[in-house]
């Protein structure tokens, strides 16, 4: 065949991909209904692939909703109201403990740096007694970790207060007007408390540095029926991740978080540093054994711990990443 009446492939492919995108809303396939707790740069591949239309190009038509509460995500993404939620592990762990047919199916984030923020005058974990701390859930996701810190420093239940707030702005607001006193929050929340005379004391990865972050999980059900939309979503997810490791994006990526972050361009190009350099996170039997342990600790269960596969399938993931 002559090669003059052919299209080149580049050419090819911007014409069809959107065409195909297109196609996707078009037959009406029904939506991938994703849960997201809260905002955050955590939630930067998520824009990138809304933005770059990533999973338009995979055929899905993916719906988001911001929960701001765990603990409610956690209850709608088992009863079906969702069918992925991008959640703490200890969350997975604890729904199929109590009956769910959750499992993780791929890391979402690195563990955050998450500061340890307390309003001015609270200067060690030890002055946290008799105080509020805003937390998401006061026995879910780092609230955990937190609680044992405090009891690691003489801080037993009864010594302060959680105060179940929601995600992290809505902690930052409560920190901010008063309504509590300290809270473990995410840049840029706790760089806008630091600029505002707010104290830090530590962060998670200081006490804590092999903990996982924090994950995506379905329900074993939804993911045998659904099982080519939920490896599109992977590979999408994972297109986004890959094009902010591209430092041909920086600038673009960058402009990308005003609209949903109160960050400045400065904080912005770290935090693209950081995503440039760093692999792929990724979730561990080993590391998912330290959430286990975690549970049984805060949770006083009785029967035998489960085994990390009981909460993780990786096999998704791994076909995605074939296929890539």
């Amino acid at each position: 065949m002559s090669q003059r009446g052919l299209l080149p492939f580049r050419f090819f492919s911007e014409w069809f991909e959107p065409r195909l995108a297109q196609a996707a809303l078009e037959f009406n396939l029904p939506p991938v209904r994703l849960a997201v707790i809260s905002e955050g740069l955590l939630t930067w591949p998520l824009y990138v692939a809304r933005t770059k239309r990533l999973f338009e190009q995979e055929g899905l038509n993916v719906e988001v909703t911001l929960t701001g509460s765990s603990v409610t995500q956690l209850e709608q993404l088992i009863k079906g109201d969702f069918d992925i939620g991008f959640q703490q592990s200890d969350h997975v762990v604890r729904g199929v403990e109590h009956g769910s047919d959750l499992f993780i199916f791929m890391a979402q984030g690195h563990a955050p740096d998450l500061s340890l923020v307390a309003a001015p005058g609270i200067r060690s974990l030890t002055d946290l007694q008799g105080k509020r701390i805003a937390v998401d859930g006061a026995r879910t996701g780092y609230a955990l970790l937190l609680r044992k810190l405090l009891a690691d420093n003489g801080l037993k239940d009864g010594d302060f207060t959680f105060r179940e707030v929601g995600g992290s702005r809505e902690r930052f607001e409560a920190v901010r007007s008063g309504a509590a006193d300290a809270s473990l929050l995410n840049p840029p929340f706790d760089r806008n408390l630091f600029a505002a005379g707010f104290g830090s004391l530590g962060t998670i990865n200081d006490y804590f540095p092999a903990y996982p972050g924090s994950i995506a999980a379905t329900r074993r059900s939804w993911a045998r029926r659904n099982e080519e939309q939920l490896i599109a979503f992977i590979r999408a997810f994972n297109a986004g991740y890959a094009w902010l490791q591209d430092p041909a994006h920086k600038a673009e990526a960058i402009a990308m978080l005003p609209a949903r972050l109160d960050i400045g361009a400065e904080a912005a190009a770290k935090a693209f540093g950081r995503f440039a350099t760093r692999p792929r996170p990724e979730i561990t039997p080993e590391g998912l054994q330290q959430v286990i342990d975690m549970v049984w600790d805060a949770e006083g269960f009785k029967s035998p711990k489960g085994a990390p596969g009981k909460y993780l399938d990786l096999s998704y993931l791994r076909r995605a990443t074939q296929a890539q």
